[in-house]
């Protein structure tokens, strides 16, 4: 795990001012799933070896319930879903405040380089209360060693 630091909770604007940063809706679904399955076939994880259709279903619906700590944000352009975040709150042995884990981040080949992937994070970070400013982000260590593939 990679911990980011501090400097990414403070306010950072999108590197594309066109790209909107929100969370997911209801009606993305067929956009978000076509960047999950992208995702998920970046990490071979595709025809044989594919997620189940129900681990797909049952994560969407994690982010419309309150009750679960896992979230999603999508990078928006001209109505086109161009990236994707996933992340969750959790609880912390070292300090009193949630822990923020960055658990999937993905953006279109065709816009990779252009700093998409970085938008969604530093857009949730920013949020300004005192939970999101707080929260240390961990990001998954083989996302560096691929460079730009996925962020």
């Amino acid at each position: 795990m990679v911990s980011l630091s501090s400097q990414w909770c403070h306010p950072m604007s999108p590197p594309d001012p066109h790209a909107l940063i929100r969370s997911v809706v209801a009606d993305d679904f067929g956009a978000w799933k076509h960047l999950w399955d992208s995702y998920n076939a970046f990490y071979a994880r595709a025809g044989p070896t594919a997620l189940p259709l129900e681990i797909t279903k049952m994560t969407w619906s994690r982010f419309f319930d309150a009750y679960e700590p896992v979230h999603a944000m999508v990078a928006e352009k001209s109505g086109e879903l161009l990236g994707l975040v996933h992340y969750l709150f959790h609880r912390s042995t070292i300090q009193i405040t949630p822990t923020c884990y960055l658990q999937d981040l993905f953006t279109a080949e065709a816009v990779r380089g252009q700093g998409i992937g970085k938008a969604p994070h530093r857009s949730r970070l920013r949020k300004g209360n005192g939970r999101w400013r707080a929260a240390g982000v961990l990001a998954h260590s083989r996302n560096k060693r691929y460079g730009d593939a996925v962020i």
